[in-house]
């Protein structure tokens, strides 16, 4: 049995695997729930991944592993950033699948060395972004936070200490 970290995560949405699929790729989709960063996740296999943050700067790079649209999408995810940049690549899956009139999204992000600290970071960062997608597929606006409220470790100290 392997110690790397692994996070798994699945979420329902009212909406057709189309719109999900369009949603997870598209630049201009995701500057609207991914709290202004644009991902630019839809190429084939072998294009880069990136996501920039809201000034512009690579904020996460990669390379699209996988691209069966609207089914699945994987890339290598590597951070650009401080906290995490001298990490090797992890990997991000996301599949679609629909379900009587929805769509169950499910999220592996796998291939962590241990110890970590992107996991730190996705293990806040992911739910807060599908809720956010999620929203915004379902009444037209996403959530209202920035990725400072969603990397405020105090939240999840806060959430900890109320048993989540």
């Amino acid at each position: 049995m392997s110690d790397k970290p692994k996070f798994v995560y699945v979420i329902y949405i009212a909406s057709t695997p189309d719109k999900v699929w369009q949603a997870l790729t598209d630049p201009d989709q995701t500057e609207k729930y991914w709290f202004g960063y644009r991902v630019n996740a839809n190429g084939k296999v072998g294009a880069p991944f990136i996501a920039r943050n809201p000034g512009g700067e690579d904020f996460d790079k990669g390379v699209i592993l996988e691209s069966d649209p609207p089914r699945r999408i994987a890339c290598t995810w590597r951070p650009q950033h401080d906290n995490d940049r001298h990490e090797r690549p992890s990997r991000v899956t996301f599949d679609l699948a629909p379900l009587r009139g929805q769509v169950r999204l499910t999220i592996v992000h796998d291939d962590f060395d241990e110890g970590s600290k992107a996991f730190e970071s996705i293990s806040r960062g992911w739910p807060a972004v599908l809720s956010s997608l999620k929203s915004y597929l379902e009444t037209g606006r996403a959530l209202e936070m920035s990725a400072r409220d969603v990397d405020d470790k105090s939240c999840a100290a806060a959430a900890a200490e109320a048993g989540a």
